[in-house]
C-alpha cells in the first residue's frame, strides 16, 4: 500500500459518526510499513523469559502479588494499529454518542487526523501495557504489547544488543502491570474521569478538574513505574536512558511538531514530575510509603502535592 491508498482511505471516510473507524485503519496501515515479525525460537523464548523475570523482580521490590496478562503479543507495526484503534474507538464512543452528526468534510478531517497519529505513534512505539479502559467484555482486562520492528531497529540504531533493549522495554511495562494490579481501582478511576472529559467535550465544554485528576493520577502511575525500574532491572541501564534521550534530542523539527500535538510532550512530562515526586518520597521515608499512593484512590497525589511532595506526605504518612 502507498501513500495515495492512505490518502484515498481518508477521503472515502463515510457512515454518522465523528471518525470513520475503518478508513482509519486502512489509511495508517497504508502509511506505515508493517515492519519485519519473522523471530527464531529463541528470540520467542526471550520474550517470554523477559517478562517472567520482570514480574519476579518488580514482584519482590514493590511487595504486591499481581499478574501479568494473559495477552502478550509481540506484534508488528499493522497490529499494533489494529489494537490500538480498538482503544480509540472506545474512549471516542463517549463523545460520538453525544455529538452532533457530522458533515462529510469535518469527518474527513478528523479520521485523517486520527489516522496521522496513529501511523506516526506505530512507527515509534516500543512496547505498551494496555489496561484495556473502557472494555466491554470483562474477561478483557489487560495486555501487553511488543512492537518487535521498532524494537530492532531502535537498538540498531542506538548500537546496544537488541537482547538487553528488549528486556529493559520487559521490564518497563511490566511495572505498569505492578501498578495497576495493586491498585484494582485504578482502571474504573481512570474511566470515570476520561467519561467525563470527554462527555463535557461533547457539551462544547472542557472539565478541567477531571483533566487535572487523570493528568495527576497518569503522572503518579509513570513516576512510580520508574521507581520501580530502578531498584527492579537487573543490569545498569543508565546508558540505555543517555542512548534514548541523545536520539530522542537529535530528531528534526517535524518529528517534534507531530509529537507535540499528539501529547507526546505531556507524557514526558508526567514521567519527570512522578519521578521527582517519588525520589522524594524515598529519600524522605522509604518505598513502602511510596507504595501507599495505590493503597486507595483518596491516596493519589494531586497536582499540586505532584510538585510539593512533603505536602502530600503529611496528608498520608
Amino acid at each position: 500500500m502507498t501513500l495515495y491508498d492512505s490518502v484515498r482511505a481518508i477521503t472515502a471516510a463515510s457512515g454518522d459518526g465523528l471518525i470513520d473507524w475503518t478508513a482509519v485503519t486502512e489509511a495508517a496501515k497504508a502509511a506505515v510499513d508493517a515492519g519485519e515479525l519473522s523471530l527464531s525460537p529463541a528470540a520467542r523464548d526471550g520474550y517470554a523469559r523477559d517478562v517472567r523475570d520482570a514480574r519476579a523482580r518488580v514482584g519482590e521490590v514493590a511487595g504486591v502479588d499481581f499478574d501479568v496478562p494473559d495477552t502478550i503479543e509481540v506484534q508488528n507495526r499493522h497490529h499494533w494499529i489494529d489494537a490500538n484503534v480498538a482503544t480509540f474507538e472506545r474512549v471516542m464512543g463517549t463523545l460520538e454518542a453525544n455529538g452532533p452528526n457530522l458533515a462529510g468534510l469535518a469527518r474527513v478531517l478528523n479520521t485523517g487526523s486520527m489516522s496521522v497519529a496513529l501511523a506516526f505513534l506505530a512507527s515509534n512505539v516500543l512496547g505498551q501495557y494496555d489496561p484495556l479502559l473502557l472494555a466491554e467484555s470483562p474477561s478483557e482486562t489487560h495486555a501487553l504489547y511488543f512492537v518487535q520492528p521498532n524494537i530492532a531497529r531502535v537498538a540498531d540504531e542506538l548500537d546496544v544488543s537488541e537482547e538487553r533493549f528488549r528486556r529493559w522495554i520487559a521490564f518497563h511495562e511490566v511495572t505498569h502491570a505492578a501498578e495497576f494490579g495493586a491498585a484494582p481501582w485504578l482502571p474504573d478511576h481512570l474511566e470515570a474521569r476520561m467519561e467525563r472529559s470527554v462527555e463535557a467535550l461533547g457539551d462544547g465544554k472542557l472539565d478541567r478538574q477531571s483533566f487535572r485528576e487523570l493528568n495527576a493520577a497518569m503522572t503518579a502511575v509513570e513516576g512510580y513505574a520508574e521507581l520501580l525500574m530502578d531498584r527492579a532491572f537487573d543490569d545498569e541501564y543508565e546508558d540505555l536512558r543517555e542512548k534514548v534521550e541523545a536520539r530522542r534530542r537529535g530528531r528534526g523539527p517535524l518529528f517534534e511538531l507531530v509529537g507535540r500535538l499528539l501529547g507526546i510532550g505531556m507524557k514526558r512530562r508526567q514521567y519527570e514530575r512522578g519521578k521527582a515526586f517519588f525520589d522524594y518520597v524515598v529519600e524522605a521515608r522509604d518505598i513502602e510509603t511510596a507504595s501507599l499512593v495505590w493503597e486507595v484512590p483518596e491516596n493519589l497525589p494531586s497536582d499540586a502535592e505532584i510538585d510539593a511532595p512533603e505536602t502530600w506526605l503529611a496528608r498520608v504518612d
